[in-house]
């Protein structure tokens, strides 16, 4: 097996209607030729592993890419954490932090399994069990939720599909007009709309990526564990890990580290009902409806501290719990091969037995982010501040880069630097 080819394009991206702007040739030109002239990078440089430094310089020149981030570990060792700049207005450090968008699911499926291994939840209790699940006045909710399972929320079987009838989290003025609502819209907004909708498909019965399920599960650990979502997350699963940056991004404003996003896409505002048109980034989406699909925002060292929690059983999850993050689904694996677990996409792989490569990538206006666990011990996390650019390059190419320049390495290094960023 080709161990570039993991299907990346299978991989369903949050996205939300915007308009283009600015996409001439000369901007593109014009982008990739200040990205060449000025590159800057920080963290400690490795020699053995300066080809992942070279493929993400690369990437980052091509579209013109003014912040990225890298993290790589090896037998658990984090070898290599790197800040990257294109712009003399921006240093990146290897501790800035990126909105992550859907990497955030791996959070989320954890924080239920956790709830599950403490015996507060069960994945087969449906979730309208849980959390009130009631359509707006005068219209019937369909009959199919009591088979929408937490379980089948976190695999993507819930019986939605917004290629058949659209992503609610990009619904905003849709569903505040449906409501009479104001925007910015609350979860109890979103889920009231959906509970009058009909499912578009039988639960259990097919794929469909749904940034929606994982709204749900959100409110499901809110419900169960008393606490906000992010006060659950943070406590329970970062702290133990000394994780402690991390946070909930916010729409428009920036947290004391975190970089500014760039697009070539501008939409109306959905924080308010005023139809601003604003850059796509800030405001064109919620961040606050994201938050339990998409709404961390983390360091590429925080990303591969936490995979590395999915090598062993630890105090946060046990292997049972490990094992029903990694067990296929009841439509068993696609017919390319990988399958959704609990928050992680997964690839059973020929080379050591009973290895698997896993992964997961976000997409949002102004973000691009790829986290990847591989058979053989290797991890790496990369964030970008954006996702589309005049060029029309392929930000899913970072994968199969990443791939050659770890596959490039001759001996890897015995460094460990997460005391460094972790004390």
């Amino acid at each position: 097996m080709e161990l570039t080819r993991r299907n990346l394009g299978k991989l369903a991206l949050a996205t939300g209607t915007v308009a283009a702007v600015g996409t001439g040739a000369g901007t593109a030109l014009s982008r990739s030729a200040d990205a060449a002239a000025t590159w800057k990078t920080t963290g400690t440089a490795v020699s053995a592993l300066a080809g992942f430094d070279n493929q993400m310089k690369a990437f980052m020149q091509a579209r013109g890419v003014t912040g990225g981030q890298l993290a790589v570990t090896y037998k658990g060792r984090l070898v290599l954490a790197r800040g990257y700049s294109t712009s003399t207005a921006l240093t990146v450090q290897p501790t800035s932090l990126f909105r992550v968008a859907s990497v955030s699911k791996m959070f989320t499926a954890a924080a239920i399994m956790k709830l599950v291994q403490d015996g507060k939840l069960s994945l087969t209790t449906p979730v309208g069990n849980i959390i009130a699940i009631t359509p707006p006045t005068g219209q019937t909710k369909d009959t199919r939720w009591s088979a929408v399972t937490i379980k089948r929320l976190l695999q993507h079987l819930g019986g939605f599909d917004r290629d058949v009838s659209g992503d609610p989290n990009f619904k905003d003025a849709i569903i505040a007009k449906a409501l009479g609502v104001p925007m910015e819209l609350q979860h109890a907004d979103e889920i009231k709309y959906m509970a009058g909708q009909k499912l578009d498909f039988a639960p259990g019965s097919k794929y469909a990526y749904s940034n929606f399920g994982y709204v749900l599960a959100g409110r499901v650990i809110e419900k169960v564990s008393g606490l906000s979502y992010e006060t659950y997350v943070k406590q329970k699963l970062l702290a133990p890990l000394k994780i402690t940056r991390m946070a909930q991004g916010w729409s428009v404003a920036k947290h004391t580290g975190e970089v500014p996003y760039e697009s070539q896409y501008t939409g109306p505002t959905v924080l308010d009902n005023t139809g601003k048109i604003v850059a796509a980034p800030y405001g064109s989406f919620s961040m606050r409806i994201q938050d339990s699909n998409g709404g961390w925002i983390a360091s590429a060292p925080d990303l591969v501290r936490f995979a590395k929690m999915f090598d062993a059983s630890s105090s946060v999850l046990n292997t049972a719990s490990l094992n029903s993050v990694w067990a296929k689904p009841e439509i068993g694996i696609q017919p390319d091969g990988w399958y959704y677990g609990l928050g992680w996409q997964i690839r059973p792989t020929t080379s050591g037995g009973t290895g698997r490569n896993t992964w997961h990538t976000g997409s949002m206006p102004g973000t691009f982010s790829i986290v990847v666990r591989t058979y053989n011990g290797m991890s790496w996390a990369a964030l970008f501040n954006r996702r589309d650019d005049p060029s029309g390059k392929s930000y899913g190419d970072i994968d199969a880069a990443l791939w050659t320049a770890a596959n490039g390495v001759k001996t890897w290094p015995t460094n460990d630097l997460f005391p460094t960023y972790f004390p």
